[in-house]
């Protein structure tokens, strides 16, 4: 009798596409939250073979902070191009401009507590039931509290002690109205396994994440990118590194590391190595303890 055997790559695989066939079997409209990130670029090439020969059944949902890095939009709009997918963006600008949100002042300033606004008038405008993230339990302490269906009420926050048990294999995604869920494939994986995938699977990535030489100024321990959103201070100065992303946020606040990885295989072997998590040069994970939780309570990714 022959026996088959599954690699690690291949168990993770075979759970996230478990869980994406859950989200479309239990669910009348759900999305993927696209940033643009490798994590996110990783749960759709997942839904592409969940789902293949037909095409994604989900649409893409990106929130536009109007500060993102251009090199992420453009790799958005080939990849939706080459995917035939239907693209919803949400943006903060026009959140801003409609008196939604108000944006924060000073060198610090960033808008990425103003997406949460954005994200939850984007999700009842398009009636999305369960929003798929690409977060996953290593990236951050509150992260590792989410289920793979993970429920938030109708003001669309979350509480992390009013989930719905997870029995094995067996989800429950039933909600009332004005309430909907996020569902996270990817939640057992590490950055790790991410970059493995990656490179088995040869899923292309944005440039940002190998390394490149680009302006940079030193800004809460980490190398922030000069951008026209940066507001610099007079005793600041701009260097010229070889830099890489290890995480894709808003411009003014993703930090790169000095790198000379310019390939899967060289970033994969670099990580191994890391001893900081890759939101570690994330300064609007530094404002405080419980920065992440304090922004998913209220209805973050």
């Amino acid at each position: 009798m022959s026996k088959y055997y599954l690699n690690y790559l291949d168990e993770l695989e075979s759970e996230a596409i478990y869980v994406l066939r859950e989200v479309w079997a239990q669910f009348q409209n759900p999305v993927i939250l696209f940033s643009g990130g490798k994590d996110s670029i990783v749960v759709t090439h997942l839904a592409r073979k969940a789902f293949y020969p037909s095409k994604i059944p989900f649409a893409l949902m990106h929130v536009d902070t109007g500060h993102n890095f251009p090199e992420t939009i453009q790799f958005r709009d080939d990849l939706v191009e080459r995917l035939g997918v239907r693209l919803l963006v949400g943006s903060v600008q026009k959140s801003i401009d409609d008196g939604r949100v108000a944006e924060e002042k000073g060198k610090n300033a960033t808008r990425n507590a103003l997406q949460i606004t954005t994200l939850l008038d984007a999700i009842e405008e398009h009636k999305v039931d369960c929003a798929i993230g690409g977060g996953r339990r290593d990236e951050e302490k509150a992260r590792a509290k989410e289920r793979f269906f993970s429920h938030r009420d109708d003001f669309g926050q979350w509480d992390p002690k009013n989930q719905r048990p997870e029995l094995w294999n067996i989800f429950n995604g039933k909600y009332f109205e004005g309430e909907h869920f996020r569902a996270f494939p990817i939640s057992n994986w590490t950055e790790m396994d991410v970059w493995n995938y990656i490179a088995r699977e040869g899923i292309a990535i944005p440039s940002l994440y190998f390394a490149h030489e680009r302006e940079v100024v030193w800004r809460n321990n980490s190398w922030i990118p000069k951008s026209e959103h940066l507001i610099m201070e007079e005793n600041e100065e701009v260097f010229t590194k070889k830099i890489r992303f290890r995480t894709l946020g808003d411009i003014t606040i993703t930090g790169g590391i000095e790198s000379e990885a310019d390939t899967v295989e060289k970033i994969a072997a670099e990580v191994s190595a890391m001893r900081q998590t890759e939101r570690g040069n994330r300064s609007d994970d530094k404002r405080s303890e419980t920065a992440m939780e304090d922004r998913k309570r209220q209805g973050y990714f």
